[in-house]
């Protein structure tokens, strides 16, 4: 594929001790999971499974069959371990439990 039947795009995935951004030409007209089984990525991550992954551009979640334009950056989502709303809930209660628990004070607690 010659230079200009080709368009530059980047295939990125992230691990907490591992991270790439994979360049690569495509032909107009590929998908985001095209590009992302084109760059090889998920030989050089163990277990990525990107036939079921998530899979945006720039930060914006989009469909695998989503057509890329010059430039643009698949990004490979991993996913979630805990649900955020979970998260939340389970540090509010700490919050508020701390709070009771310096309200029982001598002092009546400052926190």
């Amino acid at each position: 594929m010659s230079n200009d039947d080709s368009i530059d795009v980047e295939v990125a995935y992230a691990l907490p001790d591992k991270q790439m951004i994979i360049p690569l030409k495509v032909a107009p007209g590929t998908t985001a999971l095209e590009a992302a089984r084109q760059s090889g990525i998920a030989e050089r991550f163990g277990g990525l499974d990107l036939e079921n992954a998530r899979l945006g551009v720039f930060s914006k979640v989009v469909a695998p069959k989503q057509v890329l334009q010059p430039g643009d950056r698949v990004e490979i989502y991993r996913p979630l371990k805990v649900d955020p709303k979970e998260v939340r809930k389970a540090r509010a209660a700490r919050v508020k439990e701390r709070k009771a628990k310096a309200g029982d004070g001598p002092e009546g607690g400052t926190d």
